[in-house]
């Protein structure tokens, strides 16, 4: 690629394509935003580095990564793009553009339990959010591709492509109902482990009962074999049955401090070592962030030190 700029004209499409890549982190998500092409959208690249001189961006095996030339570039760029964009919609010439939504990604129960009512302040400032929730796996490759700006994830993700900062410790807890607290030999719980759950029915996120398992392995050194009762997969339903009395499971501590505070759920164990989970707050690496993704990420981090 040369090292001199070329002296024609720069067609304002070709800024636009760039800016779209730039803030999705990958040319197909980008290409999507401005309505072309994946493979039109290379080409109008390639275009705008031989135009510039200069690489824009470093091909990942998911994803791009910005330069230093494409940073400085998008920081000039974004404030009159977003602003002409906004005349190009019929906003008021005198009103500025709006931030683009946030779009966030995470599980369904911290969101709706911890990360929510920590940015409801964040709506009176300007900030929009456009939620969705899935596995951590799913989550994170949609990140890569520019469909989420910030990801809460159960795992730390792998690769260049993102950067993952510790957010919150998820500890779990092993909790019944106190009508079936009350059945259970506690002592000979805290003696035998395992061997006194036998027979008592298990509420499960999933038929394989992974957080149960790990619960069983982590605190009782065994493998646990049982069939659930109720297997639902959302840990908020597996609340509602364990409160209703449908028999034992283990949940994180967040979901069901309150409870335990107002005596509807028992504790049956305190571990000196419970199982803990971190979860991570995951974004694209690269440029800056958008105003308001910054915002959001920065206020998530301040928020989860009381988490």
């Amino acid at each position: 690629m040369s090292d001199r700029t070329s002296n024609g004209p720069l067609d304002l499409a070709l800024l636009r394509t760039f800016l779209a890549v730039y803030r999705a982190g990958s040319v197909t998500a980008g290409a999507r935003l401005v309505g072309l092409s994946q493979p039109t959208a290379t080409t109008q690249l390639k275009a705008l580095e031989e135009h510039l001189g200069r690489r824009l961006f470093e091909r990942l095996p998911r994803g791009v990564a910005p330069t230093p030339v494409a940073d400085e570039l998008a920081a000039r760029l974004a404030a009159p793009m977003d602003a002409l964009e906004a005349i190009a919609a019929g906003a008021p010439a005198h009103r500025p553009a709006p931030e683009p939504p946030v779009h966030l990604g995470g599980p369904a129960e911290a969101l709706a339990v911890l990360v929510l009512p920590a940015l409801a302040p964040l709506v009176e400032r300007g900030v929009r959010l456009r939620i969705t929730t899935g596995l951590a796996d799913d989550l994170l490759a949609g990140l890569r591709a520019g469909t989420h700006d910030l990801v809460v994830s159960a795992i730390r993700p792998r690769g260049r492509a993102l950067i993952a900062e510790p957010l919150m410790d998820e500890e779990f807890v092993l909790v019944a109902a106190p009508a079936w607290a009350g059945r259970l030999d506690r002592d000979r719980l805290a003696d035998d482990g395992a061997a006194a759950l036998a027979g008592v029915p298990l509420v499960s996120y999933a038929e394989d009962l992974p957080i149960l398992r790990r619960y069983w392995r982590h605190v009782f050194g065994t493998r646990l074999t049982a069939d659930p009762a109720i297997v639902v997969p959302d840990l908020r339903g597996v609340l509602a049955a364990v409160l209703a009395g449908a028999g034992v499971s283990v949940l994180p501590h967040y979901l069901c401090a309150a409870h335990i505070d107002a005596g509807t759920l028992v504790p049956l164990l305190e571990p000196d070592d419970p199982p803990i989970n971190t979860a991570f707050l995951a974004r694209r690496t690269g440029g800056p962030l958008h105003p308001h993704v910054a915002l959001v990420h920065d206020h998530l981090l301040e928020a989860a030190r009381s988490w």
